[in-house]
């Protein structure tokens, strides 16, 4: 350092050199002020950005955390550690200070398992077999037709019920004596290549069958059998109300099951209790129990071709020969016969043919 640098040691000194500091100043802005307008504001902007920048760089150099993303952007090689050096220092989600890290999440899209077994299901309270075939991604025709008596009548269905369901939609059958691979498949509607070729039937020998032996026959469909009911021949009470033609829905709830091939009714889902009523005028033919399906039913006729049936009640409030009108309370939901659950089970007979309900209704 210079000697003219050096602090003055005496106070006399020091005096005369914040004399000669106010002298520079002193000139410094008479120039300033003797200098052209445009010039001024030229330096006074000058000095504004110089003092700007010496605060930034000493809110720079006091806190260096600040500095690290103009670090990173400069220079890619220069990428600090952020990781938490403690458990402490890292928070939810892998946060560290000023900075929010995204956590990995791992997740696999399991697919649906590939089978060519038939398997066995036993049924849950409130399903039916339209619900279990979506589940298995089956035919409802695939449920009723490898299930005994189950295609009968869907109703038949009941809470503990064991079904066998089969991988496809399809027939699971039974060689019977006189079988033949040609006469299976007559029957069924497929090609002979359809059951020869489906690996789960196992068939080394594609030629030959036996007696006993069960094969899942691919995309089979059973022949359809004719089912007739017999209308109520029981003699029409005096005064009875006769029907209008035009129904209305006998409860407030759910369409749990609709009109199908082998469920010729329409399922209604609701609370225990929920009133039932008649859908049409018209007289009370049957009231009674039938406990391999219907359970508790009713069946009206109205008179003009017309008769409604509802079945699973809990209650009962109708007697046989009662003449009820439309709206009519004829008793109360329940579950009782073959049932999952609480609904009511509807059917429309038309001239002692079950019909589909949905076309009479509102």
């Amino acid at each position: 350092m210079a000697a003219a640098d050096q602090p003055p040691s005496d106070p006399e000194e020091s005096i005369a050199t914040l004399d000669q500091l106010q002298a520079r100043c002193r000139s410094y802005w008479d120039h300033v002020r003797d200098t052209d307008w445009p010039s001024r504001l030229a330096l006074h902007v000058c000095f504004l950005a110089v003092a700007s920048a010496g605060l930034l760089l000493a809110r720079l150099a006091s806190n260096p955390r600040l500095l690290s993303p103009v670090l990173v952007s400069a220079s890619r090689q220069e990428i600090p550690d952020v990781r938490p050096q403690s458990p402490l220092e890292g928070g939810i989600g892998g946060e560290q200070a000023d900075l929010l890290l995204c956590n990995v999440v791992p997740h696999t899209t399991i697919p649906r398992r590939y089978r060519v077994d038939p398997i066995t299901y036993t049924v849950q309270a409130g399903e039916n077999v339209s619900t279990i075939a979506q589940q298995f991604a089956v035919s409802v025709e695939t449920i009723l037709w490898n299930n005994g008596n189950l295609e009968d009548n869907p109703d038949y269905l009941s809470y503990g019920d064991v079904l066998t369901i089969l991988p496809v939609s399809g027939v699971y059958h039974t060689v019977a004596e006189g079988d033949s691979l040609e006469s299976i498949a007559e029957t069924y509607k497929v090609q002979v290549g359809d059951i020869t070729g489906y690996e789960g039937n196992y068939m080394e020998d594609s030629d030959t069958i036996a007696v006993g032996q069960k094969l899942v026959v691919p995309g089979g469909r059973k022949p359809y059998k004719i089912r007739h009911v017999v209308a109520w021949s029981g003699p029409i009470p005096e005064n009875a109300k006769r029907g209008t033609g035009l129904f209305g829905y006998p409860m407030t709830g759910c369409i749990s099951q609709r009109y199908q091939e082998y469920h010729r009714a329409l399922d209604i889902a609701g609370p225990e209790g929920t009133p039932i009523m008649a859908a049409d005028s018209g007289y009370v033919a049957v009231a009674g129990r039938s406990d391999t399906g219907y359970g508790r039913y009713v069946l009206i006729d109205h008179g003009n071709g017309f008769q409604t049936l509802y079945a699973h009640f809990s209650v009962i409030f109708v007697k046989v020969g009662q003449s009820v009108g439309k709206g009519q309370t004829i008793g109360l939901c329940g579950s009782t016969g073959k049932s999952t659950g609480p609904h009511v089970h509807f059917e429309v007979i038309l001239n002692g043919v079950k019909r589909n309900p949905s076309i009479y209704l509102p």
